[in-house]
């Protein structure tokens, strides 16, 4: 289970979820946090719907080696929080801050936008 620092204790449920989940490597759970219909954008790429947010899922857990550190959370409005992730590993540049953008509706994520802080 990952450890949150405190100002991000009060995250959204399904945010925690899927944090924990992207964290140990599960891909299965960490899907299953995301609506039907969700759209992720990463690296420059989109996916959309939870069959492509999965395949993005596993792909990103294979290609590298890495761990991911929860730093901060802002809230951004009622269903908009900001989680930067600090991420160690074997990928070019071994660290990175990445900023998590994500949207909540009906207890699931329905977008989440990757970029470097």
């Amino acid at each position: 289970m990952t450890t949150f620092p405190t100002g991000l204790r009060h995250l959204p449920g399904v945010l925690h979820a899927y944090l924990d989940a992207h964290a140990r490597g599960d891909v299965t759970t960490a899907a299953a946090c995301f609506a039907p219909t969700a759209v992720v954008v990463d690296d420059g790429r989109t996916h959309r719907g939870r069959e492509e947010v999965r395949d993005w899922l596993g792909r990103s857990s294979a290609e590298y080696t890495y761990t991911t550190t929860p730093v901060s959370a802002v809230r951004r409005g009622e269903e908009r929080w900001h989680v930067t992730q600090h991420l160690a590993g074997d990928f070019p540049g071994g660290t990175v801050d990445l900023d998590y953008g994500f949207t909540i509706a009906d207890a699931r994520i329905a977008a989440l936008v990757i970029g470097p802080v």
